[in-house]
């Protein structure tokens, strides 16, 4: 091959890699909405609820709906056993193994925060959006240092290292938002804790309730404005701006706002789903019969003001948004918590999709509405072994459904996709679901965030 022709195979290669990357689909914005718990019959029933028929939420109307399986690597989901009671109940995955896998699309084991199963470190799509130069974020309804939020930021064997995770979220993660519960001055009820000075004896046991925010130690310096580790690269810490209140969460949510902004609601473990209930009986609750925590702000809230903090970012944003609690309120079989927490959820979602419609486009942000797995197995009236649906009741009456297990099963679960490199998603479904169609898998969400992000 002479000069001239080496030197146009040369030229034309690179003029193909060009017009490839041209072509390949970006996203200068993702922002992945879970809901920890949730699968059709969740939202049937808060269909019902709020507007006594099916498909009124705003990711059915205008969103694209693919079913997804969500076991961890020893598991499996056998379409033909799609409607089998039993088999449902087995292999489930649990948050931390499902939150690692939509974060870096890599199965995982249960109990693992952002590891392999061998054990070593996997890199969050949030890791790939910071060196993309983006900015990142995590909020949640429940403690920030809990599996969901931790399996999209953090790398460890247990999502039981509550103190380490928090810990390693504060200094070592290059996040500009994190917000959530946890905090540990206030208790369930949104009121202060009286703590009595006692003198620590060597060999005493630590103080639990700072397990979320890092330790007592960590605590006190998030109060101080002086935690948090170099997050832009340039060699100085950037420390962490804290706020507590709702008055504080609403005021960022317009207008200019600190670089790093990490949010602890005063609330212990959840914003409202943990409050008493009626008589103390909150499963027999119907929803918002007990009154609301006045001093927690809502998820649109603080959904609304984690991106107010992120959007100032040129290069975009990567954020997870986590409606935690449904999962509390399935575990414990709350029917009406239950029913509130996807309202509150359902209304972030349509703050999300405002924001995109104001203030971006669909051109350049991609919104993806899932959860990580079902909790409660969610049923109709009378379901074993048959799985029977949801009874409308009416708008603003309690649909007709019965929670028929304590934890989490292995249903393939919804999730609904718009926006930028979401035709990606269509390519994804592979497997067939004889009641349910075409489905993805949980990694997809990871391998398509990263696709989508690299420069």
């Amino acid at each position: 091959m002479n000069a001239i022709r080496y030197i146009l195979l040369i030229s034309l290669l690179a003029l193909f890699a060009i017009t490839a990357s041209a072509q390949a689909p970006r996203a200068k914005n993702i922002i992945v909405m879970v809901a920890d718990g949730w699968c059709f019959n969740h939202i049937e029933a808060a269909d019902y609820y709020q507007h006594g028929e099916l498909g009124k939420q705003i990711y059915e109307r205008e969103f694209t709906l693919y079913p997804m399986s969500t076991f961890s690597v020893n598991g499996s989901y056998d379409p033909a056993q799609g409607s089998n009671y039993d088999y449902l109940l087995k292999g489930a995955t649990d948050s931390a193994a499902a939150a690692t896998t939509m974060s870096s699309g890599v199965k995982t084991l249960n109990g693992a925060i952002g590891m392999g199963p061998d054990n070593q470190p996997v890199e969050h799509a949030i890791e790939v959006a910071e060196k993309a130069g983006k900015a990142t974020g995590v909020v949640t309804s429940v403690q920030w240092s809990h599996a969901t939020p931790a399996g999209f930021t953090a790398h460890d064997r247990s999502r039981g290292q509550y103190e380490i995770i928090a810990q390693q979220m504060v200094n070592d993660s290059g996040c500009e938002v994190i917000m959530g519960a946890g905090n540990p001055d206030y208790d369930n009820e949104g009121q202060p804790i009286k703590r009595k000075h006692v003198k620590k004896v060597e060999g005493s046991k630590p103080d639990n309730s700072y397990r979320f925010v890092g330790g007592e130690k960590m605590w006190k310096a998030l109060k101080a404005g002086k935690a948090g580790g170099d997050c832009d690269g340039d060699g100085k810490p950037d420390h962490w701006k804290m706020f507590q209140s709702k008055k504080d969460v609403q005021k960022l949510m317009e207008g200019k706002t600190p670089k790093r902004v990490l949010v602890t609601v005063e609330a212990s473990e959840t914003l409202q789903v943990s409050r008493k209930g009626i008589d103390d009986k909150r499963e027999d609750d119907p929803p918002f019969q007990a009154p609301l925590l006045s001093n927690v702000p809502t998820l649109p809230e603080m959904a609304l003001a984690a991106i107010n903090v992120l959007d100032e970012d040129p290069d975009g944003f990567y954020l997870m948004i986590e409606g935690g609690a449904v999962d509390w309120a399935s575990h414990a079989n709350a029917t009406g918590r239950m029913i509130e927490e996807m309202i509150d959820y359902n209304a972030a979602v349509e703050a999300v999709v405002g924001w995109v419609n104001k203030n971006s486009s669909w051109e350049e942000t991609l919104v993806v509405v899932t959860g990580d797995h079902e909790c409660g197995f969610l049923l109709g009236p009378g379901s074993k072994p048959e799985l029977k649906p949801i009874v409308n009741n009416g708008k603003g009456n309690m649909p007709g459904f019965e929670f028929h297990y304590k934890s989490h099963t292995n249903q393939l679960i919804p999730c609904f996709v718009k926006g930028a490199g979401s035709d990606l998603f269509a390519g994804a479904a592979k497997n067939e679901d004889p009641k349910r169609g075409k489905y993805i898998d949980n990694t997809d969400i990871g391998l398509i965030a990263k696709k989508l992000i690299q420069p």
